[in-house]
């Protein structure tokens, strides 16, 4: 059987990161059985980052291989009635889903009006969790935002930054419940990934009020939520 190999959950989800949390929606829509391990430790992990998915003994690591791997490996047609233009709209949305993790991450480890609250939530579900192992990745978060560049940004210079990247899928979203129909697509496992660690996310930042300001962006969370219960 698969195993999933992805960060801890938080405030009620699966993973409180948005790439495992998209693999596992995908997952789940799939029907494919699998097991889900927990953890923070990365040593195994092909290219050193979480998540990752085993299967009969293969690792596979980065969301969108996972996913692609799935799809050829299991013949799965859940995005089999995309038309080419759909296929190209997919990329765009994932390439700035991508943008939008940055600005995700920065409101959880860097802000420092919000980080006391993660670092507290974090701690109180995960006992197993210490304060220096979330230190240690906190200093480690800094290194990867200032060379990526998001740590650069003044706080609302960031925030803007995500802001109109929810926008933005706002407005293809349009109101047709799904991305591009009635049912959902592998695309739409990514969006809940981060809209969900959006929505679900029990401390008041930019990004939540904005997406709770875009009533297609909750409907399409609580949907895509019901469809993987």
């Amino acid at each position: 059987m698969m195993t999933l190999h992805s960060y801890p959950g938080l405030f009620g989800l699966e993973d409180n990161n948005p790439y495992g949390l998209k693999v596992y929606a995908f997952l789940k829509l799939c029907g494919l059985p699998f097991n889900h391990e927990h953890g923070i430790d990365v040593s195994a992990a092909p290219r050193g980052q979480l998540p990752y998915l085993t299967d009969n003994g293969l690792p596979l690591g980065d969301s969108d291989a996972i996913i692609g791997y799935l799809k050829r490996q299991y013949a799965l047609s859940i995005d089999a009635a995309l038309n080419p233009a759909q296929r190209m709209q997919d990329l765009m949305i994932r390439r700035t889903l991508d943008d939008l993790y940055w600005v995700m991450s920065y409101s959880r480890w860097r802000d420092e009006r919000y980080w006391p609250l993660f670092r507290k939530a974090l701690l109180d579900t995960h006992p197993d969790v210490t304060p220096e192992q979330l230190e240690a990745a906190r200093q480690f978060n800094f290194q990867r935002y200032h060379f990526q560049g998001i740590g650069r940004y003044a706080p609302e210079d960031a925030y803007a930054r995500g802001i109109a990247d929810l926008d933005a899928i706002a407005g293809l979203l349009g109101d047709n419940g799904f991305m591009f129909g009635p049912l959902p697509v592998s695309t739409d496992a990514g969006l809940y990934g981060f809209l969900a660690n959006i929505y679900y996310y029990d401390i008041d930042t930019p990004l939540k009020r904005e997406l709770l300001a875009r009533k297609n962006l909750v409907d399409h969370c609580l949907a895509l939520r019901a469809e993987i219960s």
